[in-house]
């Protein structure tokens, strides 16, 4: 096999991956626990994107005396916690890395 064949096909192999990774991050996810009572929605990368209480979760006994923007707020600020938690986390592992990969070396999803 000739150079140009090889880097021919390294480019057909970095076009799929990235293609696969546009895929993962357009794919929704979503796990409910408790009767249903929490939903929690991640994309295929793995990254948090929202969740959903109903009524039940905050109150078991009596969900109807649960204020729906009660529900809202709460889920915003759950939602918003988690996302500034994830990136703190990848920014952490992401300086990590800038220390054990060499310079101009990508690797998918890491970076």
């Amino acid at each position: 096999m000739n150079l140009a064949n090889m880097m021919k096909q390294a480019q057909q192999v970095q076009k799929r991956l990235q293609d696969a990774q546009k895929a993962l991050a357009e794919t929704e996810i979503s796990a409910q626990a408790g009767d249903e009572a929490v939903t929690v929605v991640c994309d295929g990368h793995g990254k948090f994107k929202s969740i959903k209480l109903s009524k039940k979760a905050l109150n078991p006994e009596n969900p109807e005396s649960v204020d729906n923007e009660n529900v809202e707020l709460l889920e915003d600020l759950i939602t918003s916690a988690m996302k500034q938690a994830t990136e703190d986390a990848n920014k952490k592992m992401q300086d990590k890395m800038k220390g054990i990969v060499p310079a101009g070396i990508n690797i998918p999803g890491l970076f």
